[in-house]
Parts: structure tokens; C-alpha cells; sequence
């Protein structure tokens, strides 16, 4: 099947449901981006930190799909933060995938505490000047530091890649995306920071899942779907993959949103990138 894309502000487009990679090796994701690509994905997220871009390299080219046809993104965590270390961390990355570009590039955490995220964006957006990045985001970043990015820098972040679930919605973080033509991606959409079983087996998403007859996971992708946000769950198991994809074939109704909203804990739930990342 062909997954839906939500458009980009540099013109391009994402798909809106991808294959998280963390934490597999080498091996273990390259077998299963052949897998996931074998039945219909092309969004495939990564990062130098996770060890393992040249298995998801070596995947897509197992595939015999060309590589235009994909949409992958990495992520340079702090090691690669400030003026111009970026450029190497990027480099280094595209020689172990032998790619001459990603389709997204992510700053991994914001780091306040170095104050390097500023000086670093200036460095991808010299990397998206030069092609080598198509398009240039985010990961973990608040409002206020998304803010800063937008007073102090010149192009506006493609994508904020957060823990986004029915219990940690983000609202405000997606409204600014929303107003700034930021796209919104969930990391963890089945649940972050452990406990994953626990949440699946809330009584609201049991109750929707069988009134539906779907599972629990199927739930959470499908309001993922019609809240707008692209969402990458992590799969090396292929009929779970498959299930992940069923997400388009069925929709939940207002009411069902609504129930879903209840689920919220707040403002303050999930990692806070102001004490977290690396």
C-alpha cells in the first residue's frame, strides 16, 4: 500500500507513518527495512547514536528500490553540537550509509545547558544550503526553544520529532508547530519511557479496540493519523508491521477522540528535554 505523506515546508513530503529503528543493530535493521519496505514503507528513522545507519543503508539497498523512493532520517546527538561540528558528524554519517543526502537531519536533544543548539542549527542550515540534508529539524525541542531557533536563525525547523502519545500529547508544543508549519513526529507512539504494556492495556484503548476490532496499538497509530502527526513505532516483527499499516483502513469517531483525550496527564508528563538528552 501506499502510506500517506503530510507535506514539509521546504515543498517535500513525509510519510506519515515510518519505521523506528532504535535499538537494533546493523543486522537486525537491515532485515527489517527489507521487510517493512516489502510491504509498503519508505519512511525509515535512524540516528548516529542508535549505531545503526549502515544496516538501514544496507537494507534499502537490498530492496532494489531506488534510493529516491525512501524517505530516511538521521539524527547528530551533542557531540556533534556547535559551530561546524555538525558538518563532519553529517559526512561521517552519509560515508557510512554511502548516500549522498538524507531526507531530514535532526538536532537530537536540545541541550539548553551547552547553549550550542543555536550555533549548530546555523550549521544545518548551511548542510540544507548544500543539499546534503533535503530538509533540517528537531528533536525534543520545547516551545521555548523552538522560539529562539525562529527569533535568532533563518530557516524555520521542518520537523520536531517528540514523545508524543494519547497520555503525552504535547498540545501546546503542537500548536506552535501548528502556527509555524512545523511538522509534529512521535517518537515512542505506543508509549515512551516504559510501561508500554500497561498503557495498551488502558481500558479505553481495550474497550476501543474491540468495539473496532483492532488492537490496543492500532488505536494509539490510528490517533496519531487524525490528530496530523507523522508517527515511527519501532517494529522487527513483519505481521506487527503489517498491523501497524492497518491504521488506514479504519477510523475512530469523535466520540472515540474524545475518550482518547482522557487519557491525557498533562502539561508536564513524558521527558522533559530541559534535564534530558544527550
Amino acid at each position: 500500500m501506499t502510506i500517506p505523506s503530510i507535506p514539509l515546508n521546504t515543498g517535500a513530503g513525509i510519510p506519515q507513518l515510518g519505521l523506528g529503528t532504535w535499538p537494533m543493530n546493523d543486522a537486525e535493521v537491515a532485515d527489517a527495512v527489507v521487510a517493512a519496505a516489502e510491504l509498503g514503507y519508505r519512511h525509515i528513522d535512524s540516528a548516529t547514536k542508535y549505531a545503526n545507519e549502515a544496516g538501514v543503508a544496507e537494507g534499502i539497498r537490498r530492496t532494489g528500490i531506488p534510493r529516491e523512493e525512501f524517505f530516511v532520517t538521521t539524527k547528530l546527538d551533542g557531540e556533534f553540537q556547535g559551530e561546524d561540528r555538525a558538518v563532519g558528524g553529517l559526512r561521517a554519517a552519509l560515508d557510512r550509509m554511502r548516500f549522498e543526502y538524507v531526507d531530514l537531519l535532526l538536532i537530537h536533544w536540545p541541550l539548553p545547558q551547552r547553549d550550542e543548539y543555536v550555533s549548530t542549527w546555523r550549521t544545518y542550515e548551511r548542510l540544507h544550503a548544500e543539499g546534503l540534508a533535503r530538509a533540517i529539524g528537531v528533536s525534543n525541542f520545547k516551545v521555548p526553544h523552538l522560539e529562539r531557533l525562529l527569533a535568532e536563525t533563518d530557516v524555520v525547523p521542518a520537523v520536531n520529532q517528540v514523545q508524543l502519545d494519547p497520555r503525552v500529547p504535547r498540545v501546546e508544543e503542537r500548536r506552535f508547530h501548528h502556527e509555524h508549519g512545523i511538522v509534529t513526529e512521535s517518537w515512542s507512539p505506543l508509549g515512551g519511557g516504559g510501561g508500554v504494556q500497561e498503557f495498551l492495556a488502558d481500558p479505553v484503548l481495550t474497550e476501543l479496540a474491540e468495539r473496532h476490532g483492532r488492537t490496543p496499538a492500532q488505536i494509539v497509530l490510528r490517533w496519531h493519523v487524525q490528530e496530523g502527526i507523522v508517527a515511527i513505532p519501532k517494529s522487527s516483527n513483519r505481521q506487527r508491521m503489517a498491523d501497524n499499516l492497518a491504521v488506514f483502513e479504519f477510523e475512530l469517531t469523535e466520540d472515540d477522540m474524545s475518550r482518547l483525550a482522557t487519557l491525557s496527564r498533562g502539561p508536564g508528563a513524558g521527558v522533559d528535554s530541559d534535564v534530558t538528552g544527550h
